[in-house]
């Protein structure tokens, strides 16, 4: 059941505003301009804290880690908390950790503003997702989930330019404050967003959604598909036999930005009219073609610009499909899944970056776009024979678990920022029938959507 005052009406994209939707990719997009800025400054970091670059470069894994942590143990202990709150705490303690690297007098505080940065983005990024998808209309929340994921996407593509030149023009610390002033802009227009609740699940719910198979599949799925292009691109200089400086090499990140960009662009419509796995399976099975037509054109600039578009509008297309699918798999404990689904991602990440430096030592740089591609083909295979999605549905393998406990009264529900009906005015109701009906219901009709496309 979704309660909605009076004065909300959804527009746009989903059951949030357009310009709802715009706040939340406001935020992705400032949290992925801070991860893809810090490559291009760790050689001035490291030069102005008196540390080697390979020492300023643990930056980045004290970030992975601390995020990787703490995004399912915050949303495990915040499950009853209103989203916005969430939103704009967590905006509010990434830009006091910017803050502290910006003005860090040594590696130490810069490692704990680091860490704080990390757990703010942490609360942010999930429950942004949590917030696009569940007030969304059902058949939109592949457009809504998309919408959001545009603001990491467009950062791939401004992340790296803006970090190399305004670090060289302004100095990195500059670079760090100008985006504490986007978290900041940000986080004042998070409390025009709508109050929202997901539906009240007690503690051991949401500890217990690691036991769910079916969530289990989705997240080694995403693991799957976030590593191989990750192994490409941590190495691309060495693949391409560019230097750093190449400008070359500058256009060609520049495509695989813009490719993911019409990738997520595409996406949530794909999603909501083809459904997720379908598409999540066309992703994969491109970024394995892609790979292994790099192997023998990654000498030739071209053809190289091509591939990289390609690879980045398939990467673009893999990661709402994955939010898609835990919205079905476990519709109730959403907020957990994804904030496992971070973690997940992360995982994948430094498994691919570290895949990649194993097969450079080994066997050199020129088998790189090979191993991305088998690794690609196996996720393929995978992600095929393991879908949750095609498995009937019985009751040793439930889809998503139910809560335990009495039945909430309100199992999510959506207020205008702004002042309700006036008084003695009923809120209108959008229900029929008990809530856990409701809700059982609702995730009938979530997943016979998924497997019937």
């Amino acid at each position: 059941m979704i309660r909605q005052g009076s004065n909300y009406k959804p527009e746009g994209e989903g059951g949030l505003r357009g310009w709802q939707l715009g706040v939340l990719a406001a935020g992705t997009f400032t949290l992925g301009v801070d991860g893809f800025v810090l490559a291009g400054l760790l050689p001035a970091i490291a030069d102005d804290l008196s540390v080697s670059v390979s020492t300023a470069g643990q930056l980045t894994t004290i970030f992975s880690i601390t995020y990787a942590v703490g995004s399912p143990v915050l949303a495990a202990l915040t499950g009853r908390w209103d989203r916005r709150l969430l939103l704009g705490g967590g905006l509010a303690l990434f830009l006091l950790g910017m803050a502290g690297q910006a003005l860090a007098p040594s590696y130490a505080v810069m490692a704990a503003g680091r860490a704080a940065a990390a757990l703010g983005a942490a609360a942010f990024q999930s429950n942004a997702y949590v917030m696009a998808g569940m007030l969304a209309d059902g058949r939109r929340r592949g457009r809504a989930l998309a919408a959001v994921t545009a603001g990491t996407s467009l950062s791939t593509v401004l992340g790296v330019p803006f970090g190399v030149l305004a670090g060289q023009w302004f100095g990195w610390r500059a670079v760090l404050w100008v985006i504490t002033a986007l978290a900041a802009l940000t986080a004042f227009c998070v409390p025009l967003l709508p109050r929202a609740h997901v539906p009240p699940t007690n503690m051991r719910a949401r500890l217990g959604v690691l036991t769910r198979p079916a969530v289990l599949l989705v997240l080694l799925a995403t693991v799957a598909v976030v590593a191989p292009p990750i192994l490409l691109i941590s190495y691309l200089p060495v693949v391409l036999g560019m230097a750093d400086t190449d400008g070359r090499l500058v256009v060609i990140l520049l495509a695989f930005g813009l490719g993911s960009l019409t990738g997520n662009r595409l996406v949530g419509r794909l999603v909501d009219g083809r459904g997720a796995l379908g598409v999540l399976l066309v992703a994969v099975a491109g970024l394995a073609a892609s790979f292994a037509v790099l192997v023998p054109a990654r000498e030739e600039y071209g053809a190289a610009l091509a591939v990289l578009l390609a690879v980045g509008a398939f990467q673009g297309l893999s990661i709402t499909p994955q939010q898609h699918r835990l919205f079905v798999v476990a519709p109730d404990v959403a907020t957990v899944a994804l904030g496992l689904n971070g973690s997940a991602i992360y995982l994948g990440s430094a498994l691919g970056a570290a895949l990649g430096g194993v097969t450079l030592d080994a066997a050199g740089a020129a088998t790189i776009p090979a191993t991305a591609a088998v690794l690609a083909a196996a996720g393929l295979a995978l992600i095929a024979t393991t879908a949750p999605e095609r498995r009937p549905r019985t009751a040793a393998t439930p889809v998503a678990t139910a809560p335990t406990g009495p039945a909430p009264a309100e199992p999510v529900s959506a207020e205008p920022a702004s002042a309700g009906p006036a008084p003695g005015q009923p809120r209108p109701l959008m229900d029929s029938g008990p809530s856990t009906a409701a809700g059982a219901a609702a995730a009938r009709a979530a997943r016979q959507h998924e497997s019937g496309r």
